[in-house]
């Protein structure tokens, strides 16, 4: 077998692989989970290394745990992309408090950043591809228009009311009231 054979399916699974992490805040998602995992790891460090702020109970575990089911669910439901960012980035400034300065600053930044990219994260609106021809409609020959395309009406204003004056002729008319009006002033 030659290499291009090897390729061809390869170059279809990173294309696959690209497609679905695009249509999601991936990054986000990994970042808000990386600061969680990274919280929970560094409540198991050496007792020399902890710094014991803020309680240090359920809600030491309770905050990054959380951290990394949003950064999952962020990922395999991006519907609800603003819920779980809003959550992560209180929960990352949160565990300031409960989770050993958030992870030595590490985890917490991590979740910072990864809740203010889900925030900022729009899905890709798809691409719809043009059958018609390639040329527009002020481009359209009779014989085009002819063949079964039919040729655009021409565009009217939204109101009847609406001024129907230039930019120009806008633009050069002298500021102020009438003239009339300036004459009665006296």
């Amino acid at each position: 077998m030659t290499a291009g054979q090897h390729s061809a399916p390869a170059a279809g699974v990173r294309t696959r692989w690209r497609r679905w992490r695009r249509a999601r805040p991936f990054t986000a998602g990994l970042l808000i989970a990386l600061g969680g995992a990274e919280m929970l790891v560094t409540l198991r460090a050496p007792l020399g290394v902890l710094l014991h702020v803020g309680p240090q109970g359920l809600a030491a575990y309770l905050v990054p745990l959380i951290l990394v089911i949003c950064g999952v669910l962020l990922i395999t439901t991006p519907q609800q992309r603003v819920f779980y960012a809003v959550v992560s980035l209180v929960l990352g400034l949160v565990s300031w408090l409960t989770s050993n300065l958030g992870g030595f600053l590490v985890g917490m930044l991590l979740a910072l950043v990864g809740g203010a990219l889900a925030f900022a994260w729009t899905p890709v609106k798809r691409r719809t591809t043009h059958a018609g021809p390639a040329a527009g409609p002020a481009e359209a020959t009779p014989a085009e228009t002819a063949d079964g395309g039919t040729a655009p009406a021409p565009r009217e204003p939204v109101d009847s009311s609406a001024p129907t004056e230039s930019l120009e002729a806008l633009l050069s008319a002298e500021p102020g009231p009438p003239g009339n009006a300036r004459a009665d002033r006296g």
